[in-house]
């Protein structure tokens, strides 16, 4: 058992147990003092009997004092007795005595509790009103011994319940702390592997039927174990695809080098072939930080207002410009002005970016005679705006969809484009960093369509 489990059980067990105590105690306490009280009744009620009993009996004789008492003991409260000549009670029933050696008849008459009349014919009577008396009510124990039939009397500690009280009162304690202290354990071996670099290891099959904050800690913390395992995988594919890209320009570079020396008089190619792989690997680079970038969340603090329609425009000047250098035709038909709503939150220089890297992407992979149509509209109910880039190229298998926008996938087209297979990974980190949503589908006609929604 952990430290957590004893403090629990201690604190439980020492607030029940105090419980207990304090309340037998006070119990004890209150029932003493109400014992230590209760020696007679009240005046006036043993009065009113006494002098009723007394009446009658001057009046009435034995007789009508017998069917009194007859009528007074089928009722509730105090029994009256009348012990007449040769200490016999008229209704023959055994008279409480207040003291244990003398007879009752020669016992003192008290103004409460016994009152003495003498009648006519000189016969006396005893009449008593059996009221608690102290030595009544509290226990004794047997002769000789402390509160006996000739010691005095003694109220008894609680020891019984005070001692079952602290013995519930530990096994309450002790299955609280290990209902509270079990899943916290689970926990912690749990975390114990994860550090260890176990990823794998889960706690919510030992939560059981669970259903409080423990359990709801437990959850949290496999999807925590899930999305760092995903995380780390895919930090591990990331490193072997850069390996992966990094070997082929390192390899040409040098192959470059070496012929370089071998034929001195082909240097001029030699440095042109370093010169394009050192361009490619800078590109490759800084596509790697822009990728790292946008998933630390670097950059896309959403304080600026963008617009979509003015973006648009100068992204598809640029790709045009760029193709129109590069002599390979393609034409970019942008409907964007229609645009009700094209202001956005966020970072300008991210949001160029990705919309550029999609319609790159698109001009890449398309044949030249062939065109890129650029759609734009806002969406009133769900307060967004759309964008829709389609292309006229052969487009990916159905299957691949998804695995476009991760880092260095490349379709069966671009294999000898000098892309790097980052660019919709970096859109797509972009777009989601600013609470929008990509994604691509086939287009009926052929080609590709990567639709892009962004909140306005």
């Amino acid at each position: 058992m952990g430290r957590l489990f004893w403090k629990f059980f201690f604190f439980f067990m020492l607030a029940q147990v105090t419980t207990v105590v304090g309340v037998s105690l006070a119990i004890w306490l209150r029932h003493s003092d109400a014992l230590a009280h209760v020696e007679f009744m009240p005046v006036n009620t043993t009065a009113r009997l006494l002098d009723g009993a007394s009446v009658t009996l001057e009046h009435g004789g034995e007789t009508a004092l017998r069917v009194l008492l007859e009528d007074w003991s089928r009722e509730p409260g105090p029994a009256v007795y009348a012990v007449g000549p040769g200490d016999r009670e008229i209704l023959g029933r055994p008279v409480p005595q207040f003291s244990n050696s003398t007879p009752i008849a020669d016992q003192p008459a008290s103004p409460w509790a016994t009152r003495r009349v003498t009648l006519g014919d000189g016969q006396s009577y005893l009449l008593v009103v059996a009221e608690p008396r102290l030595d009544d009510l509290i226990p004794r124990r047997g002769p000789g011994e402390p509160g006996g039939a000739n010691g005095p009397a003694q109220i008894i500690f609680p020891v019984e319940p005070i001692a079952g009280g602290i013995l519930a009162s530990l096994a309450v304690a002790a299955l609280l702390a290990w209902y509270v202290s079990k899943p916290i354990r689970s926990l912690r071996r749990a975390f114990d592997a994860a550090a260890r670099g176990d990823l794998e290891a889960r706690v919510g099959d030992t939560m059981g039927r669970r259903r409080d904050e423990l359990a709801d800690l437990g959850r949290d913390f496999d999807r925590t174990a899930a999305r760092l395992k995903l995380l780390m995988d895919g930090q591990r594919r990331l490193l072997h695809d850069v390996s992966h890209e990094l070997r082929s320009p390192l390899a040409r570079l040098q192959a470059a080098v070496g012929l370089a020396r071998q034929q001195p008089g082909n240097a001029d190619a030699s440095m042109d072939r370093i010169e394009r792989e050192s361009v490619r690997m800078d590109m490759l680079v800084d596509e790697l930080l822009t990728l790292s970038r946008v998933e630390a969340g670097m950059g896309a603090e959403q304080h600026e207002s963008v617009d979509i329609a003015e973006l648009l425009n100068q992204v598809v000047q640029d790709v045009s410009f760029e193709r129109g250098a590069m002599s390979v035709p393609i034409a970019i038909v942008s409907q964007i002005g229609n645009l009700s709503v094209s202001i956005v939150e966020g970072n300008a220089e991210m949001l160029h970016r990705a919309f550029e890297n999609v319609v790159r992407n698109a001009a890449r992979h398309t044949p030249p005679g062939t065109r890129i149509s650029i759609d734009g509209s806002y969406d009133p109910v769900r307060r967004e705006v759309r964008v829709l880039i389609s292309d006229e190229g052969p487009g990916v298998p159905v299957a691949k969809l998804e695995s476009i926008f991760e880092p260095f996938f490349r379709g069966a087209s671009g294999r000898g484009a000098s892309g790097h297979g980052l660019g919709l990974a970096i859109a797509r980190r972009i777009i989601d960093a600013h609470g929008g949503s990509i994604s691509a589908s086939i287009r009926t006609a052929g080609g590709l369509a990567v639709e892009i929604r962004l909140p306005a």
